[in-house]
């Protein structure tokens, strides 16, 4: 087509294709020429012009179009003579009229425009948003240009900026639940703990009732603590990382257990330690903690009925990465029904009216949002084994 004004230079005359040779576009300003030997030389660039679902356009620098492939018309629903007569502002977004009008203008000085983004309007008034580049050639006051529709991913970026701001807001919402709910709660507990600081334990002579006041105000304590942390563990939600230490398995392993004291002991549950490949590690405090409290928590809860619960803890490596192997004796689970369910919010996979299914999923966040990795094995009636991998830090 010569109204593109590309002239082509031959690569290599050697390599026949069908008596046709290979050639490249070259810069419009070349003076370098090519004369076919025959017909079958030529590219039929006309209908390649007419074929792309992109739009190919040639505007003067009078604002009209002077040329344009049948995507214009198609997409916007206009015909080739209607789409000549009226400048090309016509069809463009009135808010997108001003941007566009001072990029023609920059266009005009000799200044390639590349990604340049703005909309038009249909015949019947829909909005296609186009992605554009557009060369000069000052000469003949001319503008060529290619155009992609790329209304779709527009409407994709869209969705997904509303779906982010939903779950901000609810994000945000939760937050401020949990602060209230924290909040809250603190002035009961450190009632509850005046009580027991104004009660003569002297007086009691009873054994087992000194033995129970000390598990209420120890769990009460404890109570306190966790509210503490929660509001602590928001605080760090604003910024950018969690806060990690170097921590000893044992003595969060220890606090897990203080708080779980009298359901451990009611239970008569049997829990076997080993520490013995690494006793240290890099993670945050209070998601260590709540990781044992809330699997030590289920492995009670679905022990075996009228079998106490046996639960064993253990450190290992696995090709340079630490682990900590967490299993028990319990009911197990069916993975054939449950393995993408298991770590979800409010999965509920045996009949216990203490059942919240929010364990698991606390656990599986703590671990992955530090780098870590977590994985289950089990059967049902043959209990469950969690694999944490941790991060190497």
């Amino acid at each position: 087509m010569a109204g593109f004004g590309i002239s082509y230079l031959t690569i290599d005359e050697r390599i026949p294709y069908k008596e046709m040779t290979t050639r490249i576009p070259v810069k419009m300003t070349t003076t370098a020429t090519f004369t076919p030997k025959n017909s079958t030389d030529l590219f039929n660039l006309e209908l390649f012009f007419e074929l792309s679902h992109d739009w190919f356009c040639i505007a003067g620098y009078d604002g009209y179009f002077k040329k344009i492939n049948s995507s214009v018309s198609r997409t916007l629903g206009y015909s080739t003579e209607e789409l000549f007569a009226k400048p090309i502002d016509t069809f463009v977004h009135p808010e997108d009229r001003d941007i566009t009008s001072r990029s023609r203008e920059n266009i005009k000085k000799d200044n390639p425009l590349l990604n340049f983004e703005n909309r038009y309007l249909t015949k019947g008034g829909e909005v296609v948003w186009l992605a554009w580049t557009s060369m000069p050639l000052d000469s003949e006051k001319q503008v060529f240009a290619i155009a992609k529709n790329i209304t779709h991913k527009k409407k994709l970026e869209e969705d997904r900026n509303e779906l982010l701001s939903n779950l901000t807001k609810i994000n945000k919402e939760l937050k401020q639940l949990t602060y209230s709910t924290s909040h809250d709660l603190r002035l009961p507990v450190s009632n509850l703990l005046s009580v027991f600081n104004l009660l003569d334990v002297s007086k009691i002579q009873d054994e087992e009732t000194l033995e129970f006041i000390d598990i209420l105000k120890l769990s009460t304590e404890n109570l306190k603590d966790t509210l503490n942390n929660y509001v602590d563990t928001l605080n760090q939600k604003n910024v950018l990382s969690v806060h990690t230490e170097e921590l000893d398995l044992n003595e969060c392993l220890n606090i897990a257990l203080r708080s779980l004291r009298s359901l451990v002991q009611s239970s008569r549950s049997i829990i076997q330690l080993d520490f013995s490949a690494f006793k240290r590690i890099e993670f945050n405090k209070n998601y260590l903690e709540s990781i044992f409290l809330n699997l030590i928590t289920n492995s009670i809860k679905y022990a075996k009925p009228e079998c106490p619960p046996v639960i064993s803890i253990c450190s290992r490596f696995e090709n340079g990465v630490k682990q900590l192997i967490f299993s028990d004796e319990g009911q197990g689970f069916d993975m054939d029904k449950v393995r993408d369910k298991i770590f979800g919010l409010n999965q509920k996979f045996h009949e216990n009216a203490d059942s919240k299914g929010i364990g698991l999923y606390l656990v599986y966040n703590h671990i992955i949002s530090l780098g870590g990795r977590i994985a289950i094995e089990s059967e049902l009636g043959k209990g469950a084994r969690f694999v944490i991998s941790f991060k190497d830090r």
